[in-house]
């Protein structure tokens, strides 16, 4: 005889599963939510890439259908600025674990350290932070990224800036954050098999009486920029606003 099954839910009425993905928002490890189709869209882009995500892949991941992700996320683009999201948010964690500076630079610091630290982590989301800024308006940006904005600004106006420094040093600070941890993140190894250095980074393809500069700096543009390299850039800006204000020397 055979057996009903229950079209709904698409097992068997004996209520054994049947093998496969949902149609559902039950995924093979429970109910979905948007904070787990985000998380498991991290994983996976952390994992495999940019190029490995879409609906489908997600929904796989989650054991449902990619139709049942559309409700949390209405198509590929959602789900690139729910990573942006979901990096920010990890930014805000990391804040709230530590107690704020009571100076506004000082602030600002660990600001940029938290970003250039939740960035690394992620180095094939954190593209995302530039490219979804060119493509999404700034009402409509995670509201995340929205508050990261507000506490940047509002500590540059603590700072004594009006409102057009304000702006001004806004771009300059998040830009050169941003760069920074792009900078770090470029490709630059040809080979990595190869263990001799100037192989490994591919200098025979460049033409020497051209590229001299670029040849000689190449090794040392390979290496990780490191967190110092960061905060020696942003107090420079910030000496440009706001003189005096300075890390004292001795």
């Amino acid at each position: 005889m055979a057996i009903k099954k229950d079209p709904a839910a698409g097992t068997p009425a004996s209520g054994r599963r049947a093998p496969g993905r949902r149609a559902g928002d039950h995924g093979r490890y429970g109910r979905l939510s948007r904070e787990r189709v985000l998380a498991t869209a991290l994983e996976l882009v952390d994992r495999e890439g940019l190029s490995a995500l879409s609906m489908r892949r997600t929904g796989a991941e989650l054991g449902v259908e990619a139709m049942a992700l559309y409700r949390y996320a209405a198509g590929k683009d959602a789900l690139l600025d729910g990573l942006v999201e979901a990096l920010y948010t990890q930014l805000e964690e990391q804040l709230a674990a530590s107690a704020e500076a009571p100076d506004w630079r000082d602030e600002l610091h660990r600001i940029a350290a938290a970003t250039y630290r939740v960035a690394l982590d992620h180095p094939h989301v954190a593209p995302l932070l530039a490219t979804r800024m060119l493509a999404v308006p700034l009402a409509r940006r995670p509201l995340a990224v929205l508050r990261d904005h507000e506490r940047i600004l509002a500590l540059l106006k603590r700072a004594g800036l009006d409102e057009e420094a304000t702006v001004m040093a806004f771009r300059a600070v998040t830009g050169w954050v941003l760069g920074y941890v792009l900078g770090d993140l470029r490709a630059m190894v040809d080979n990595p098999d190869e263990p001799e250095p100037a192989f490994r980074l591919g200098l025979h393809r460049m033409p020497a009486r051209e590229l001299p500069c670029l040849r000689a700096a190449a090794p040392t543009l390979a290496r990780p920029g490191a967190p110092e390299g960061l905060a020696a850039g942003l107090d420079a800006l910030l000496d440009r606003f706001v003189p005096g204000t300075g890390p004292a020397t001795g």
